[in-house]
Formats: structure tokens, sequence, C-alpha cells
């Protein structure tokens, strides 16, 4: 299983105008569901991720596109 973050420069280009991070979790054929669910959860879960895609292919090979609001904080003092 491949989690990879996407570069600003890739965000800025698939993805004009909104304020997101990416991740994109790979999951090989051979790999189990259950396990990469749970992966998928647990991102979720504890780190502010939602699942914005789900890719199937046609070799059995997964990938889940996870995306979270980047959070832009004024300086205050």
């Amino acid at each position: 299983m491949k989690e990879q973050i996407l570069p600003r420069s890739v965000e800025q280009r698939l993805y004009q105008g909104q304020n997101y991070e990416y991740m994109v979790i790979s999951v090989e054929r051979d790999e189990s569901l259950p396990e990469a669910r749970r992966r998928v959860l647990e991102h979720s879960e504890y780190g502010k991720w939602e699942l914005h895609r789900t890719v199937l292919y046609l070799g059995g090979h997964r990938r889940y596109w996870m995306r979270r609001k980047v959070m832009n904080v004024a300086r205050t003092i």
C-alpha cells in the first residue's frame, strides 16, 4: 500500500480555486480490501481527511483520493 501527498503544483493544476490538500492511497490487487478500508478509516478519523474519489482499475488495482481543507491562520500579534 502506498500513500502519497500531492505537491501544491499538481493540486493547483487539477483543482483550481479550491483550498484543499490531497493524498492518494494506492492499493495493489493482491493486498486485502479490509486493510485498505482500515487505512482510509484511520486517515479520515485521526487526520481529518475525507474520501474524495475511489477508482477501481481493470487489473484490480485501487486508488483512493483523500482531501482535507487547508486552514490559513492569520497572525494576531
